[in-house]
């Protein structure tokens, strides 16, 4: 505790690192004032119907990337989740179009004009989602507007204004990362998560102490030492690199030697980050849209695909995680780029010919390490499950697993590396008594 203490001293002493915790600080502070700042023409007493809607299925998952706006329905609602769409998609054009690859390889001036593309596709995805949101909000909660306006004449200003809350916490997040500390964009979507766990945490502390199955103090300890052993794994995976030992050849310039020296390709166990919980999530809803458009009663195996707790919804959903932590891996990693490059750079693996057999050991590496990092992703991705089984809450099982706690392992880790860069520039100690996460490789969280 005192290191820990000296070590807080330590950050408010270097001016800069200073004043981007307090810009961070005051960013993020402005981000959760909006979360709660209701559409003009909106009671804000009338919203209980939309409330309940968020309680389970793909509405609470957008309602906690939102941090409580959605069901709030807030200038926030739609969240940062329109410009992660966007991103994904810019990325799988990055791949798949050679207009694409062109630009993503002209440096920073690609760079730019990507995330211009980028900004317009999102204005794009607004421009869809704003209207669905606001057609949703009228239907499960017809009487929310106030007296004299009608849906009509409602629905066009406070499309413009879901919109330019999205793009206005795009630019929050932007700011962030220039002028302050981690990621902004992963760390807005990390406080719309972690928002919601001090009443998750009371809701399921209620429940163990009052019901009279709850278990009482003992369940909950149990509880709590299975979150934390999750929280560990879950940092072994995000951490968790193969180093493909690279040996670069000497060359003379003048009288002075280069080269020579050997390196590391950290190939990462989690290459794939959440990407294929989220598309393996987005699958999943297929069969409520089915229940949906039946008159009747739908099938067993409908049923069964929309409880998150039976066997047959998980074992589909771990085959469709598996399957595409293969697929993303392979869009995102370029064996034979890998490879182009090494030899450009007069690099080579010890004991493989550069070129083409360098590119298949990569590839083979990758395969190899892809399996045990998928197998790992699905056993995170179900854990909320799990919990649920042991009678947890839905709201605090959410922490157990999934996106929402891979993301926030991953941004708390980011973060702790920026900040303890920082320090160690200025000579004094890092955040932590040993290993100090500067060696480890930061992580996004989309």
């Amino acid at each position: 505790m005192k290191k820990f203490i000296e070590t807080l001293k330590n950050c408010w002493k270097v001016e800069d690192l200073r004043q981007r915790l307090l810009v961070t600080l005051l960013f993020t502070a402005i981000y959760r004032f909006g979360s709660f700042v209701v559409l003009p023409g909106i009671d804000p007493a009338k919203l209980d119907q939309l409330q309940s809607q968020t309680a389970g299925g793909l509405m609470s998952l957008l309602d906690m990337f939102s941090g409580g706006a959605f069901s709030n329905a807030s200038i926030f609602a739609l969240g940062i989740m329109p410009y992660i769409s966007a991103s994904i998609v810019m990325q799988l054009l990055a791949v798949a179009v050679p207009y694409f690859q062109k630009m993503q390889r002209e440096g920073e001036s690609g760079h730019k004009r990507i995330q211009w593309y980028t900004r317009v596709l999102t204005v794009a995805i607004l421009l869809f989602q704003a209207p669905s949101y606001l057609i949703n909000l009228k239907m499960q909660a017809t009487s929310a507007l106030a007296s004299g306006i009608s849906w009509s004449v409602f629905m066009i200003p406070a499309t413009i204004i879901l919109a330019a809350g999205s793009m206005f916490i795009l630019w929050l997040g932007e700011r962030i990362t220039d002028k302050g500390v981690g990621n902004g964009i992963s760390l807005i979507i990390m406080l719309g998560i972690i928002a919601r766990l001090p009443q998750a945490f009371v809701q399921e502390v209620s429940s163990r102490f009052t019901a009279i199955s709850g278990g009482g103090l003992v369940m909950f300890i149990a509880e709590i030492l299975i979150l934390y052993a999750v929280v560990c794994a879950s940092i072994l995976l995000v951490q968790g690199t193969r180093k493909v030992p690279v040996q670069y050849a000497k060359r003379l310039v003048g009288n002075k030697q280069y080269g020579g020296a050997r390196q590391y390709i950290p190939l990462k166990l989690f290459a794939a980050n959440v990407m294929p919980i989220i598309f393996a999530q987005a699958l999943m809803f297929i069969p409520l849209l089915i229940v949906q458009f039946q008159s009747d009663g739908a099938s067993w195996w409908v049923h069964d695909m929309m409880d998150n707790r039976s066997l047959l919804y998980n074992v589909v959903y771990v085959i469709l995680i598996i399957a595409f932590t293969y697929f993303y891996t392979a869009i995102t990693l370029n064996p034979q780029q890998m490879a182009e490059d090494m030899k450009r750079n007069n690099g080579f693996i010890p004991g493989v010919k550069p070129g083409h057999d360098t590119a298949e050991y990569i590839d083979t590496v990758m395969s190899r390490i892809t399996l045990p990092g998928s197998l790992f992703i699905a056993f995170i991705a179900v854990m909320p499950a799990f919990a649920g089984l042991l009678d947890v809450q839905t709201a605090f099982s959410q922490f157990f697993g999934g996106t929402s706690l891979l993301i926030t392992v991953g941004v708390v880790i980011d973060t702790l590396q920026q900040i303890e860069s920082y320090l160690l520039m200025r000579h004094y100690d890092g955040l932590l008594n040993s290993g100090h996460t500067r060696n480890s490789g930061t992580v996004s969280a989309y």
